[in-house]
């Protein structure tokens, strides 16, 4: 009598990998994407097998008891269908802060309870994975996806993106930190070659995953679409098995971004390399693994050690503990959770006279389309199908202001023709960019409107939003404001200040912006971002002082964008999705290849070690009290060098503040930054008096920079000075240690292929 089939258990998995056919083995390692094509609902993220509106899912292998597991897109929330057909009943998710946000707050612990919200938001809507969060790197403010990242600083983004992982798998569900690696673009994003030296890519583009990996064991990991050095991310054997697993010790399981089988990559390629799930999964890739194993240009252990990997994340998932979902999560719970972070991630830019926090104001002239469309969240896979967003209107309403009504009629009705009239324009093949809410085109505002407006209004409100999202990057032009937007701060400004009122901007935005132009016309203001579904009620509770603000930037705000070094080598061709020639085959650059010059000199990294005049400085943010530094000490313990620092509060207002250590090495053989962050820490809200010892631990190694001609991080001998301040060039605090030498030798991995002109001081 045939024995009867193992069913799949924690404890079994090597009984069922044996028991399992080559067809099942292939099937395993290809996501369900079966009924689908490229242009498809499954290519999209719209697979409804399970759960409608969720990205994909994993193949069910009912003999072996192998369930189906549901991913889910999710930076900012789960990104799931609202509607369904045969119910009445609605599945809207909670929009959370964009990664911008999050990470703005530097603070980690809340971060981590805004993962717990959404891993708790994800489990209850039968979510076994979340494909997030996203941890590239910043490179360029130009950059179309910047909102789902954290920080142009790889220490920050780490951070903050273990807090988010640790965050929701503590909730029972799994993540999926991208896209690894160097996905520093979005035009041409399947494709470009990402030129990166071996240095800078271990020194920045990797060391936020490096130090996420390390300190929160996702369980997967996504694959981007481009090259580095010349070899697609899916199917490099350096980046996913030598650096990912043998260097980091990475346990789970890698799977590809949406993508269908590559003309220019074997799927043996994929299999060799670790990318052990692809998505959303095709059946010729199926195919092209049973034959490639019988030909013999797959090693059937390559397939076996996957299936092992896919095996045992299955064990770990909700759908396999077979959970009862209630489709019912706490989605009141989680707006407090939205209202209360993207409140602590919003920055204060300027604050002239101290307008702000708003006193005894009874009524606002509440200018600019945003004011009225609020960007909660950006575009493409990672938006959030929200119950609702509270805009400036209804925020201001619900701490007792008013706007003038003429203005409010005319903002009112002209949003629903906007509305309409984009949807009617948009392209079909810009899918990515009809998923969220664009934004919509600035109205011309007259001296004679302004003139009525300042006789109705105590103070003026500006708004200036800004959208982007998957498959596209910005043009220039989206970073500078608009002829429209510049007249509309001159009027406003010009006439509300010649009668004694003040003028408050609100940048809803998920990037930066152009600001040296027209700051000098307004009296503050306060960096938004895009902050989920609460927006409104967030803003208002910091221009009235229910919340102080604490906020501090993750990336240079440059006076132009000319002035970053990356911009050279960043792609600018806002017809490139035009879209005539969009697979065209030659060598221009920032489309097929972009060659990373600036090298290690990302950021501030740049600005700051070429003295380069800025906007707005890495890490700055205004509050409406002050701190004072002291008493700082390192010392050295172990392998890890102890910071601490006592921060008070010296001001009239209960606020929190931000210790940023950065620490400047000794000249030695290799070349340096200025500067470079190695430490933060919040403090509790500090009542005016009140002090807070902050102690900081950094491990040796994170002060170690990069040799690539011999392979290894290498701290340099000699003396240290540690910096504390409360951004890249406001130091308070300075101190030394020496250190010996340390060593730590890694695999010659990724090596760099062209030649680039770096930068050097």
């Amino acid at each position: 009598m045939a024995q009867p089939a193992p069913q799949l258990n924690a404890g079994n998995i090597d009984d069922v990998l044996k028991a399992m056919t080559l067809e099942e083995k292939a099937q395993l390692l290809v996501g369900d994407g079966n009924d689908g094509f490229i242009g498809s609902g499954a290519m999209l993220g719209h697979q409804a097998k399970l759960v409608a509106g969720a990205a994909g899912q994993t193949v069910a292998i009912k003999r072996l008891g192998i369930p189906a597991t549901v991913v889910s897109d999710g930076p900012a929330g789960i990104h799931i269908d609202p509607i369904r057909k045969g119910t009445s009943q609605t599945f809207y998710a909670t929009g959370f802060p964009i990664g911008t946000c999050l990470a703005s707050t530097w603070n980690p612990q809340l971060v981590y309870q805004v993962g717990r919200a959404m891993g708790e938001e994800g489990l209850e809507y039968g979510v076994d994975v979340i494909l997030g969060p996203g941890m590239n790197i910043q490179r360029n403010p130009l950059g179309g996806r910047n909102f789902e990242y954290y920080s142009e600083d790889p220490l920050l983004n780490g951070t903050i993106g273990a807090a988010m992982v640790n965050g929701i798998q503590s909730m029972g569900i799994g993540t999926s930190p991208k896209h690894f690696a160097v996905n520093s673009q979005e035009t041409d994003r399947t494709r470009v070659d990402e030129r990166v030296s071996q240095r800078a890519l271990r020194e920045i583009y990797l060391r936020g995953f490096e130090k996420m990996v390390r300190e929160a064991q996702p369980w997967t990991v996504m694959s981007s679409y481009n090259k580095i050095n010349g070899v697609y991310s899916q199917g490099n054997h350096d980046l996913l098995t030598t650096v990912l697993r043998d260097e980091w010790g990475f346990k789970g399981i890698v799977m590809t971004d949406w993508i269908g089988e590559r003309d220019d990559l074997p799927v043996a390629d994929e299999v060799h390399a670790g990318n052990d799930l692809m998505m959303p999964g095709y059946p010729v890739q199926t195919k092209d693994i049973i034959d490639g194993v019988k030909s013999g240009k797959i090693d059937i252990k390559d397939v076996d050690r996957n299936v092992r990997k896919m095996l045992e994340y299955i064990v770990k998932t909700p759908s396999f503990r077979k959970y009862k979902f209630t489709n019912n999560p706490d989605l009141k719970g989680h707006a407090a959770v939205t209202r209360q972070t993207s409140a602590e991630g919003m920055v204060l830019l300027q604050n002239r006279g101290g307008v702000l926090p708003i006193r005894n104001l009874k009524t606002v002239a509440l200018f600019g389309v945003n004011s009225y469309d609020f960007l909660s969240g950006g575009l493409g896979s990672g938006c959030v199908n929200v119950p609702y967003v509270v805009d400036m209107v209804q925020g201001l309403k619900n701490i007792g202001v008013a706007t003038t009504p003429a203005l409010t009629d005319i903002y009112e009705k002209y949003v629903p023709y906007a509305k309409a009239k984009l949807a009617a324009d948009k392209n079909p093949e810009m899918w990515f960019l009809n998923q969220g809410q664009p934004k919509l085109d600035e109205i011309d505002i007259t001296d004679r409107l302004t003139r009525h407006e300042a006789q109705q209004a105590d103070a003026a409100i500006i708004t200036l939003g800004r959208q982007s999202g998957e498959g596209i990057d910005r043009e220039v032009s989206e970073f500078n404001i608009t002829e429209k937007e510049r007249e509309m701060i001159s009027h406003v400004s010009d006439i509300f200040h010649s009668q004694g009122k003040p003028v408050i901007v609100i940048l809803n935005s998920g990037w930066s912006m152009e600001t040296a132009s027209w700051r000098d016309r307004v009296d503050a203001i306060l960096v938004a971002w895009e902050p989920g579904e609460e927006g409104g009620n967030s803003v208002a509770d910091v221009l009235t002082g229910k919340v102080c603000p604490s906020g501090h930037l993750t990336a240079t705000w440059p006076v132009s964008i000319g002035d970053d070094p990356s911009t050279a080598n960043f792609p600018q061709q806002p017809d490139y999705y035009g879209l005539t020639d969009k697979f065209a085959r030659g060598a221009l650059k920032g489309v097929n290849y972009s060659n990373h010059d600036e090298d290690i000199f990302v950021g501030y990294r740049y600005y700051d070690t070429f003295h380069k005049t800025v906007a707005y400085p890495f890490g700055f943010g205004l509050s409406y009290t002050t701190f004072a530094f002291s008493g700082l000490k390192v010392k050295k313990q172990g392998n890890d060098v102890v910071v601490s620092v006592s921060v008070k509060n010296t001001g009239r207002t209960a606020g929190k503040q931000v210790a940023q250590v950065y620490v400047t090495a000794p000249k030695g053989n290799l070349e340096k930054p200025a500067k470079e962050l190695k430490a933060f820490a919040k403090t509790k809200e500090l009542r005016p008096g009140q002090s807070e010892t902050l102690t900081m631990t950094i491990p040796v190694r994170d002060l170690a920079s990069f040799d690539s001609a011999d392979s290894q991080w290498i701290v340099e001998p000699g003396t240290y000075a540690f910096l504390v301040g409360d951004n890249v060039e406001n130091i308070a605090e300075v101190t030394g240690l020496t250190l010996d030498k340390y060593t730590e030798k890694v695999n010659n991995a990724l090596p760099l292929k062209a030649s680039l002109n770096l930068l050097h001081r």
